[in-house]
C-alpha cells in the first residue's frame, strides 16, 4: 500500500512524470529538442529482465473462468492498476493473454523481486 506521504511526492512538480506504483516509475525521463527549440519529454525504452533469472520469485495461479488481470493486480498486490506485474512475469504483451485459457498456470512476482517491479519475474507454469 502507498502511504499518503508517497502520495504527496508523487504530486511535486517536475518529479518523475509517472506515480511510483506505475509500471514506468523506474524509467529514465529522455528530453527532445526539436527545431524550434521547444523540449518535448518522453519515458526511455523499459527493458524487462529475463524471465528465466528469476524464475523462483514467482508463484503459479491457476487461472479461473471469467477472470481478468485487473482482478489478480487486485488479488496479489491489492490495487487492480498492478495487472502489469503479473504480464512482466509472463511471456505476454496482452493482459487479455493471462486469463484467456482457464485452467492455464502463470507466473505471479513475489513481493520484493525483479527491478523495475514491486514483484518478480518468472515463466509460465503451464
Amino acid at each position: 500500500m502507498i502511504e499518503p506521504y508517497e502520495r504527496a511526492l508523487d504530486e511535486v512538480p517536475g518529479a518523475h512524470p509517472y506515480g511510483r506504483s506505475s509500471r514506468y516509475s523506474e524509467v529514465e525521463i529522455g528530453v527532445y529538442r526539436c527545431r524550434d527549440g521547444t523540449e518535448v519529454r518522453y519515458a526511455k525504452r523499459r527493458l524487462l529482465p529475463r524471465l528465466d533469472d528469476a524464475a523462483e520469485e514467482t508463484a503459479a495461479h491457476t487461472v479461473s473462468s471469467g477472470e481478468r488481470a485487473d482482478q489478480l493486480g487486485q488479488r496479489y498486490f491489492g490495487d487492480s492498476g498492478q495487472w502489469w506485474q503479473i504480464a512482466d512475469a509472463n511471456p505476454t504483451l496482452d493482459p487479455r493473454e493471462l486469463t484467456d485459457e482457464p485452467g492455464e498456470r502463470i507466473a505471479v512476482p513475489l513481493p520484493g523481486g525483479f527491478p523495475g517491479g514491486m514483484g518478480g519475474p518468472g515463466v509460465r507454469n503451464g
